[in-house]
């Protein structure tokens, strides 16, 4: 049994509140919402963010970020991506040396181009950094439906124990050393998956999705390994794995949000009707940042950018695409 904190009550904070729960540990839950912490209080449910799933009785509730940080051997932080520096810099003189923090947003910080790791690490220099990642709506994990993640984490040892804490017959665990390209593929994959709400927005079908899915799975590894992460790791559950369940599944913000760009909405208004962070939308910019610094195309992910910020008609980005220069599929086989 853990001491466990989750700095976020967001719905996929919550789900992983309530899986770490039923292993046994002993949890706390953050947010600096105060109106929030109240109705998780009193319903001991966040009837906005994952209605329906019941939170046990002796779970803590607090907006007090050293009461949350100070004791807890493991800290879960599933803030959005846009918060991730601000709160680690208000949890970093609270951190004890070696303190483990699991990182489980994703996204890429645009004025830097730093993965979430990296600026946790950045902030709070004493800290154990490791991350969570893989398909896995919160819908689905806060309901018990099985479910498979990946651990990254620099070393070994503490790659096992958080594999330990949090894999159950419901929730199977993988670990890796490959932090980046585990960050990475969770990041871009909102991108592509902004692209394959659009095309669902415009109409489009099961042909046009799969060559969304699989183009786009070539352009994060392409990316991925230039930057030094490992091929493997984008063939797997934190590569095609998580990109295939954002591409196709209405859980996914970042598909609703595309789907209503695709019908006609503006980037912002997609965003207020989800009322939920996009966090493709941060992770556009910075992907072409990225593109540029390490000299790689990511014509899709080039296209969704334009749509998102310069004024780009969704069905001209689709023409743009299937019109660019003939290619060969795969470069390296011979002839």
């Amino acid at each position: 049994m853990a001491d466990i904190s989750i700095i976020g009550a967001g719905s996929w904070g919550i789900a992983l509140a309530v899986l770490l729960h039923k292993n046994g540990h002993r949890v706390k839950v953050w947010s600096v919402i105060e109106s929030e912490i109240k109705m998780l209080q009193k319903e001991h449910e966040h009837k906005d963010k994952l209605p329906g799933v019941k939170l046990p009785e002796d779970m803590v509730f607090t907006t007090d970020l050293e009461q949350a940080v100070k004791g807890a051997e493991v800290l879960v932080l599933a803030v959005p991506s846009p918060y991730t520096r601000s709160t680690s810099h208000s949890m970093a003189s609270l951190v004890k040396e070696g303190q483990v923090i699991v990182n489980v947003a994703k996204g890429i910080e645009e004025k830097t181009l730093l993965t979430l790791s990296q600026i946790i690490e950045e902030e709070i220099p004493q800290a154990n950094v490791a991350v969570l990642s893989g398909p896995s709506h919160a819908e689905e994990v806060g309901r018990g439906i099985p479910t498979t993640i990946v651990v990254g984490a620099k070393d070994k040892e503490t790659a096992e124990y958080l594999q330990n804490i949090f894999m159950n017959e419901v929730f199977r665990v993988y670990i890796s050393p490959d932090v980046l390209g585990i960050e990475l593929g969770a990041a871009l994959k909102n991108v592509v998956a902004l692209a394959a709400g659009i095309a669902d927005g415009l109409g489009y079908g099961d042909n046009t999705k799969a060559a969304l899915i699989t183009r786009g799975i070539t352009e994060i590894a392409r990316l991925g390994v230039a930057m030094g992460g490992r091929f493997e790791t984008f063939c797997g559950l934190t590569g095609i794995g998580d990109l295939i369940v954002t591409c196709a599944s209405m859980h996914s913000r970042n598909r609703r949000a595309g789907i209503l760009i695709g019908q006609g909405y503006t980037m912002k208004q997609a965003m207020d009707e989800v009322k939920m962070v996009v966090e493709g939308v941060y992770s556009a910019k910075a992907a072409m940042g990225l593109a540029k610094k390490f000299d790689v195309q990511l014509p899709i992910i080039e296209q969704v950018n334009a749509v998102l910020f310069e004024g780009q008609l969704a069905d001209e980005a689709v023409k743009n695409l299937m019109l660019r220069d003939k290619k060969i599929e795969n470069p390296l086989l011979p002839w």
